[in-house]
């Protein structure tokens, strides 16, 4: 097999199910090679890119699906048409389902490919900087219900993910802060300061560190919580603006608040803190709440996470030991910290901005 030259390679190390993770320009010219390490007789792409040469040939008879991207093609719905068109084709449980997309089709396609015949061998293509930093490596799969987001779901590893940064050239600003969100993050849970690094060594590093944590807890049993640092509100953001406000968005503003939640609590200094707001505006992310955003309705947001109790509610905070699930945080605590963020006053309820300085967020060579 030849690889395409200057590319990293992440191994999710579980064992028999254990898969790589391939990053760099060009690598998803290796999908036929994975097809063929399958024994995969027919594949079922779902791509929600326009453009065909998004996935080579996979070198056997394919479907080819168009996938809804976006947060509100996340449904059961979605999830059962995939499923009923992998019938029609003949699919069986030795063949393959490929994504490529941003994270909601790697999450949709990839819940789609667990429920098929109870488990179907699925391969990513991500097009995304959220989806090749974050959503496509792990085995998470989910939709939403109207409840909440990412209520229904499987883990369902995939046989490979195929990261390939030349997807990420024709990427409109707003994508590239959406994905930073997850880069800035990564900051606080391990994968050090990534800040001025080439694109696909970010990918790396935040991949390299969610592998080793999905490798100690895939089922999140405990480990694997620090990888929602900053997400409990930054999920309550996406729902409340009715997902106008991005994911990679909602964790950002959810990381500056963990600083000042954790800070707060006096589980860190004030310095740590700002650190949280120093490294979310490098990426040029939002660090503010939208300016009418409601408390209340973020609270009850919040109370629907899944990391919550019937005590209270629970966040991933920083220590001196490390990021560490603390629950029970008194609500008074949640709200005080809440009502001293700062509004953004370009964004409004709905999530919209004004975003003048899109085109200011970092670039780094892809």
């Amino acid at each position: 097999m030849t690889e395409p030259p200057m590319t990293h390679r992440v191994w999710v190390d579980l064992g028999e199910r254990g898969y790589p993770v391939e990053i760099g320009p060009g690598v998803r010219r290796l999908l036929p090679d994975v097809v063929g390490r399958i024994g995969a007789a027919r594949v079922a792409v779902v791509s929600a890119r326009p453009d065909l040469d998004a996935v080579p040939d996979p070198g056997v008879p394919a479907l080819r699906i168009t996938a809804r991207d976006g947060e509100h093609g996340k449904t059961l719905a979605n999830v059962q048409e995939l499923c009923e068109g992998f019938a029609s084709f003949g699919l069986t449980r030795s063949d393959a389902v490929v994504s490529c997309g941003g994270g909601t089709t790697t999450d949709v396609v990839g819940l789609a490919a667990a429920l098929y015949h109870r488990g179907i061998a699925v391969i990513h293509l991500p097009t995304s900087l959220l989806a090749q930093v974050d959503a496509s490596v792990g085995g998470k799969t989910a939709v939403n219900l109207p409840a909440g987001k990412n209520l229904v779901g499987a883990y369902w590893q995939p046989s490979a993910v195929l990261c390939d940064t030349d997807h990420l050239r024709t990427l409109p600003a707003r994508e590239w802060t959406n994905g930073y969100g997850e880069i800035a993050r990564a900051h606080f849970i391990g994968a050090g300061d990534l800040r001025g690094l080439p694109v696909a060594e970010q990918i790396a590093r935040s991949v390299a560190l969610k592998a080793s944590i999905v490798a100690r807890d895939e089922r999140d049993g405990g480990l694997r919580h620090i990888l929602n640092y900053g997400h409990t509100l930054g999920h309550a953001l996406e729902i409340v603006t009715g997902f106008e406000m991005r994911h990679g968005e909602g964790v950002a503003v959810g990381t500056v608040f963990a600083g000042r939640l954790a800070a707060a609590l006096g589980l860190i200094d004030e310095a740590r803190a700002a650190e949280h707001l120093d490294v979310v505006a490098h990426y040029g992310l939002p660090t503010a709440l939208p300016a009418d955003v409601d408390i209340a309705d973020l609270v009850t947001a919040m109370r629907r996470d899944k990391k919550s109790t019937n005590t209270g509610l629970t966040f991933v905070l920083d220590s001196p030991e490390g990021p560490r699930l603390v629950p029970d945080v008194p609500p008074d605590v949640v709200v005080s910290t809440l009502e001293a963020m700062d509004r953004d006053e370009d964004r409004d309820h709905h999530g919209a901005r004004d975003r003048a300085r899109d085109g200011e967020s970092e670039r780094c060579t892809v």
